[in-house]
């Protein structure tokens, strides 16, 4: 079966630095596959939380996940600082990708550890449609 390709994107829009916590491991004694994905949404959390959004609330919509996808390159252990970089990937009109490089440091060396996507849609919970992404939001996702 061919391996899943993923090409991020050069224009990084934020860089988010999140500690691996002893609750991350899982039993091979890594970074468990279900830490990442929520490392994945930390970061996602705090970029639109710095820009005074939440997922429920970004000029009235709200966003919801349609698709994840994690390559994994390297373990990551506990003690370790993932810095995480967020990239615009397309945009549609009711939807965009954001992706993920994630590094961590070893010996003074910057490794990539992972790559990743998520697929987020613009998303009324109240009527439960998608709705067009906001201008404010395309304007964060497109500025480099």
């Amino acid at each position: 079966m061919p391996r899943i390709k993923l090409d991020i994107p050069e224009n990084t829009i934020a860089t988010i630095h999140i500690p691996v916590r002893i609750t991350d491991i899982n039993y091979g004694n890594h970074l468990g596959n279900d830490a990442f994905a929520g490392i994945l949404h930390e970061a996602r959390m705090q970029w639109l939380h710095g820009h005074g959004f939440t997922e429920l609330d970004i000029a009235g919509a709200g966003l919801i996940m349609s698709d994840l996808v994690i390559l994994f390159k390297r373990e990551v252990f506990y003690g370790s600082s993932l810095e995480v970089q967020l990239h615009c990937g397309e945009t549609g009109r009711v939807g965009f990708d954001l992706c993920y490089s994630l590094y961590t440091v070893e010996n003074a060396e910057r490794i990539l550890v992972a790559t990743a996507k998520t697929g987020m849609v613009c998303f009324d919970y109240t009527t439960k449609k998608a709705v067009p992404v906001p201008e404010i939001l395309l304007q964060h996702l497109t500025r480099t």
